[in-house]
């Protein structure tokens, strides 16, 4: 645990980039600590049970140690493991099942107020600096139609089994979408696919595509292209405005898998002293993430001097969308 009453840095989330964080604080010899209102890696034990991560494992590595399976491409159970070592192997502070409910700059400190879940027990936390890793995948984009709480209407993929011999509908056609048509078909399920496009996104797995692709024309898998979904009514039945007019899709489930909100939300930025973005036109490896993010708010605490922000590069200041002093916004 923390050596002192006031944190070096306090984490919010406990997933793989907050435990990245946190790993490359212990080596930096900051007192950290890492609270989440779950357990540890949440977001990863709500995968899907039998998932294969797209990237190589050689990217999910974090704070110098190597992700070693056999196999390039790791598990949810890899990952699972993976990460749990991380936090093992350099001591990272955790504090599980406590909620962050406000964080609030006092002078030179942040006060954090967080509340245990299973009592609701209030404590304040004190940090030189606060970082925001919660991540996105408990924030579903919603379609804002009737019916999308019914119980039968789900934001999340688990498994199959449950569905065997029932009809399905899929709300989406990105990579996400597109495994869980492939299984729920594969495992006896009746899919139908909806989307608002005229075909599969383009960044579609190649591996995934042209299997989903063939199950489509096969009529194997019936997919509904340039359709919107106008309602899931509670008879049990999903209301569609297709091309060729309205239609009532049969449905004992329903899954709307379609993109995460993938910010934090307008209000919480307004709130924040300092943003750190990370260019996501392009694969961005976790440990760097994590890196870019400790080395911004180090240096914002004094502890180092001014970096080239490319090897070999100058020392001059770092562009706008890292170093996370330039650009503070003026208090009101």
């Amino acid at each position: 645990m923390p050596t002192s009453d006031l944190l070096d840095l306090l984490v919010v989330g406990a997933g793989p980039t907050g435990i990245a964080i946190g790993a490359e604080a212990r080596r930096a010899g900051l007192d950290v600590l890492l609270v989440d209102r779950g357990p540890l890696t949440a977001a990863i034990q709500a995968y899907p049970t039998f998932l294969e991560f797209f990237t190589t494992r050689e990217r999910l590595e974090i704070a110098d140690i190597p992700f070693t399976i056999p196999e390039a491409k790791p598990t949810r159970r890899d990952a699972l493991a993976y990460y749990r070592a991380v936090v093992e192997r350099y001591g990272v502070p955790l504090a599980l099942y406590e909620e962050v409910l406000v964080a609030r700059r006092e002078g030179e400190e942040f006060a954090v107020e967080t509340a245990a879940v299973r009592d609701g027990r209030r404590r304040t936390r004190r940090a030189r600096a606060v970082a925001i890793a919660t991540g996105y995948f408990f924030g579903p984009q919603r379609l804002g139609v009737p019916g999308e709480d019914l119980p039968w209407v789900r934001y999340r993929y688990v498994e199959p089994y449950p569905h065997y011999g029932q009809d399905v509908v899929v709300v989406g056609a990105g990579n996400t979408a597109a495994e869980a048509a492939l299984d729920l078909w594969r495992n006896g399920a009746r899919v139908t696919l909806v989307h608002r496009r005229s075909e599969l996104k383009g960044g579609v797995k190649y591996w995934l595509k042209p299997d989903l692709e063939n199950r489509i024309e096969e009529g194997s898998i019936r997919a509904l292209f340039d359709s919107l979904v106008c309602a899931f009514r509670p008879d049990g039945t999903v209301e569609v405005r297709t091309p060729a007019g309205p239609e009532l899709l049969p449905a004992q489930a329903a899954y709307v898998l379609g993109p995460e909100r993938g910010s934090l939300s307008a209000p919480l930025l307004e709130r924040c002293d300092y943003v750190v973005r990370i260019p996501t036109n392009f694969c961005v490896n976790l440990a760097m993430a994590g890196a870019i993010v400790m080395y911004d708010r180090v240096r914002s605490l004094g502890r180092f001097a001014p970096r080239p922000v490319r090897e070999g590069g100058s020392a001059a200041s770092p562009v706008r969308n890292i170093a996370g002093k330039v650009g503070r916004k003026p208090r009101a």
